[in-house]
């Protein structure tokens, strides 16, 4: 039976290079993204390497989480219409802003890093678990080591800053993978977060020189520490994907579930905030309020 896999941020980058490994591996891989000309130019790439299923392309804006709702409903249509079921889902999206922005009301850092990916999980979660044995993998970041671990609202008390905004959201994100680990356990879904380690990518390239980002006490000290994350995030997108092909194909992971995949796809020890059962529930409950299953 065809296997088949939906990568969000699918269309350039470390997501697209994840797809191609996955189309590599004998998938039947379906990118997302919001521009159709990137979109086609990916299906391509995929083509080109003469792949056992041809690649697909779907259109949604991951900051939107009506568009979230959409494509989920679309995925499970085109998987229940073909009798075929999902055996991969890679949350690959990823987001860092300079200055604070709303999506649907919401921090749009928040959205895009945990919303957004915790809404489509959750409303494909039937299709998966239909399918099993499938994966998850959740793209998570070094970034949360700065993370405010507070989340009794969508955004902790104090000014913007854009680099431990996206370290917080992918936190909650990472938790949320390793809680939904344990609810899905004994189901045949497995559930895995992939640290790339890092990668030039526009996100990388086109944010990390404003100050900005940045809270004031780590200002001064942001020219040493960027340079030492640029150093970590100059290698190619088809390195930094492995940690994801690997959560996504490895036999070895084959009944496991719940683990982190390192940036040298080996499995590694969890942030330990993430592992804190009251951080999760706190993010349970921000994400079912902010992010209900149905739209209101």
């Amino acid at each position: 039976m065809k296997r088949t896999a939906v990568v969000t941020a699918g269309t350039g980058g470390i997501g697209l290079e994840t797809a191609l490994g996955l189309a590599s591996a004998g998938f039947a891989v379906t990118v997302v993204g919001r521009n159709a000309d990137r979109g086609a130019r990916a299906v391509d790439r995929i083509n080109a390497t003469r792949p056992a299923h041809p690649g697909r392309f779907r259109s949604a804006d991951l900051a939107s989480l009506d568009d979230v709702r959409l494509l989920a409903d679309r995925i499970a249509s085109d998987h229940a219409a073909a009798g075929e079921p999902l055996a991969v889902l890679v949350n690959n999206v990823g987001a860092m802003f300079a200055d604070r922005q709303d999506r649907d009301g919401v921090e749009a850092s928040f959205v895009v890093n945990h919303l957004s990916p915790y809404l489509l999980t959750e409303l494909l979660l039937p299709t998966l678990t239909t399918g099993a044995p499938s994966r998850i993998v959740n793209v998570t970041s070094g970034a949360i080591g700065v993370a405010k671990r507070v989340f009794d609202a969508v955004e902790p008390p104090g000014g913007y800053y854009g680099f431990h905004w996206y370290g917080r959201a992918k936190l909650a994100n990472l938790a949320y993978t390793l809680d939904l680990a344990s609810r899905l356990d004994g189901t045949g879904a497995s559930v895995f977060a992939a640290d790339p380690g890092g990668a030039a990518t526009d996100m990388t390239s086109g944010t990390l020189t404003d100050p900005k980002i940045v809270s004031p006490a780590l200002r001064l000290l942001w020219p040493l520490v960027r340079r030492k994350f640029e150093r970590s995030t100059s290698g190619p997108a088809s390195v930094a994907a492995r940690p994801s092909i690997v959560a996504a194909t490895d036999p070895a992971l084959t009944g496991r579930t719940g683990a982190v995949i390192g940036a040298q796809t080996r499995p590694v020890a969890p942030f330990r905030a993430a592992t804190d059962p009251r951080i999760a529930e706190a993010v349970r409950l921000l994400s079912e309020r902010h992010a209900p299953l149905a739209a209101t």
